[in-house]
């Protein structure tokens, strides 16, 4: 009953501060969108990597109208959760158009190319494209099968990357990439921390010396540096950067919860558990731990936007998600140059995400911070 009512009064005096409310909802409607992924994703091949090279560059709420050309035959329809998770790989290939004619067996496109306009049509066969338009059926003329079967359109609402590909789906999969990396870094850091922390606070002596002299080596090397010679040893990949991330995101916990434990170690209930014969590892975990419990989500917090600013770091330097993944990062480096052009939104638009998502973890962290009362401690945000 103690804990129920200890949560609902940090609840409480959580849901007092509105900008922190509101990045708690914010990050939620982050976790929603990367869960469902694919889902909701305006191109559901895996990755978002569905190429349209003559439409690269295009403007946001950009509309165009696609002839498929090719269907592949050994491309099936895969399963809900699959999809949700991988994608769907694409079943044909198309190309866009400005506009077409069916004359006699013949379909006659010309191809969109920017701009200007293209006299010199393409020529394809009829039933090369569409075999139903070429059946006997009840369902309408040639023209209007082959404008079902054939024919479709599509808007790009944040517009086209310099690939062609749609830059509201490579923002949605881009999600999942940060908020994983963060998730996966932060238990990493906590693992490691809080362990290290605990045990050079609770012990003292030489064994809290060593720990100490440890922590302050890692803390004196710039974390980005550190991450990138982390890289280095592991190689470039995605389950490498929760390793590397995580691997230079600890010590802040550790001196947090090693200067908690310091203050614990010594009070009544402390002392009565030993006092019990309690082994000294239940007595950190079941008596100390869960009273400093506030300190170590704030700083929690924290460095889980530490942990996608320096992801986001890492894929611009090409350390991190290696193309095609999609990374917020990755599509700052591909586009930064524009910035200065036409087409800035390439760039600004996963710049924005990235500050929103950072700024949205800081306020939870703030607002963890004066729900727990933990302010004037060794914990920054």
């Amino acid at each position: 009953m103690a804990n129920t009512t200890q949560s609902a009064k940090v609840w409480k005096k959580f849901k007092r501060n509105t900008l922190a409310l509101i990045g708690l909802i914010f990050i939620v409607l982050m976790v929603v969108i990367g869960v469902l992924g694919y889902l909701i994703t305006p191109d559901q091949t895996p990755y978002a990597n569905a190429q349209q090279l003559q439409i690269s560059k295009e403007k946001p709420g950009s509309k165009f109208k696609f002839l498929i050309v090719q269907w592949y035959s050994n491309v099936a329809e895969v399963g809900f959760f699959e999809k949700m998770l991988y994608g769907q790989p694409a079943k044909f290939k198309s190309v866009p158009i400005t506009s077409y004619q069916i004359v006699n067996d013949e379909v006659i496109a010309y191809e969109y190319i920017g701009e200007e306009k293209n006299v010199t049509p393409t020529i394809y066969k009829l039933k090369d494209l569409c075999r139903e338009c070429t059946l006997p059926s009840k369902l309408g003329s040639t023209a209007m099968l082959f404008e079902r079967y054939n024919v479709y359109e599509q808007t790009f609402w944040l517009g086209t990357d310099i690939y062609g590909r749609d830059l509201l789906s490579r923002l949605i999969l881009g999600v999942r990439v940060s908020l994983s990396v963060g998730l996966m870094a932060v238990l990493i850091s906590m693992f490691i921390g809080v362990g290290l922390g605990a045990i050079a606070g609770y012990f003292g002596g030489k064994i809290d010396a060593g720990i100490s002299w440890f922590m302050n080596v890692i803390w004196s090397l710039p974390s980005l540096l550190l991450v990138i010679a982390i890289s280095f040893a592991l190689g470039k990949g995605f389950w490498q950067i929760f390793i590397a991330v995580g691997l230079s995101t600890w010590v802040d916990v550790a001196r947090l919860v090693r200067g908690q434990v310091m203050a614990l170690k010594q009070v009544e209930f402390v002392e009565a558990a030993k006092a019990l014969g309690f082994s000294n590892s239940r007595t950190i975990i079941r008596h100390i731990l869960p009273n400093i419990a506030g300190p170590i989500l704030v700083v929690a917090s924290a460095n889980f936007a530490s942990a996608i600013l320096l992801e986001t770091g890492l894929s611009f330097l090409g350390f991190g998600a290696q193309p095609p993944m999609p990374s917020w990062g990755t599509m700052i480096k591909e586009h930064y140059g524009y910035i200065i052009m036409d087409a800035a939104y390439l760039a600004v638009l996963p710049g924005l995400a990235i500050m929103l998502t950072v700024y949205a973890f800081n306020l939870i962290a703030i607002g963890l911070r004066d729900a727990f009362d933990v302010k004037g401690q060794n914990t920054s945000v």
